[in-house]
């Protein structure tokens, strides 16, 4: 199975297999990813743009690439937002407590993402690394772009959810 035919399968059950109940009364979300060069930055440029007043939103990586991947900030400019300027950080377990929720990106986030306090709440996106796809440029950055649209439906849902519980 290719990378975009298990796109394809995600996009059919993503909404269906993601949990939005998310209990908060703060708003600090952290997206975390194992590489903090596309997922989680790709997220956290929709959620800047998204997130209404009093959130907080942050990436970072459990092995940070250092870098933010060219194709990553190309897809993000033709949607309308600008990530350049956003850094690849390392995930610092000690700093969890800063947040309110904790999304992870990747299954190897899922798996490594620390416990987390009780006041922390956690849920899991199940997204492809656009990272590792192979094939032509235009098939490569067809699935950078998949994967970019469904991050900004999950964020955009996400905070539709978040609006919801907050009133």
């Amino acid at each position: 199975m290719t990378m975009g035919e298990s796109l394809c399968k995600l996009r059919a059950c993503s909404f269906r297999q993601i949990s939005f109940f998310i209990p908060m009364t703060k708003h600090r979300i952290l997206f975390l990813c194992t590489g903090n060069s596309c997922r989680s930055q790709m997220a956290e440029g929709f959620a800047r743009q998204s997130a209404a007043a009093g959130y907080t939103v942050a990436s970072a990586g459990l092995n940070p690439r250092g870098y933010i991947h060219p194709r990553a900030i190309i897809v993000m400019q033709e949607a309308g937002i600008d990530i350049r300027s956003q850094n690849s950080k390392s995930f610092d377990a000690s700093r969890i407590k800063n947040y309110d929720l904790v999304v992870t990106l990747c299954g190897d986030a899922e798996e490594r993402c620390p416990a987390l306090p009780p006041e922390v709440a956690r849920t899991h996106w199940p997204l492809p690394d656009p990272a590792k796809a192979t094939g032509s440029t235009e098939e490569v950055m067809g699935i950078f772009r998949r994967v970019r649209d469904e991050i900004g439906e999950l964020v955009k849902r996400l905070f539709a959810e978040l609006e919801l519980q907050g009133k």
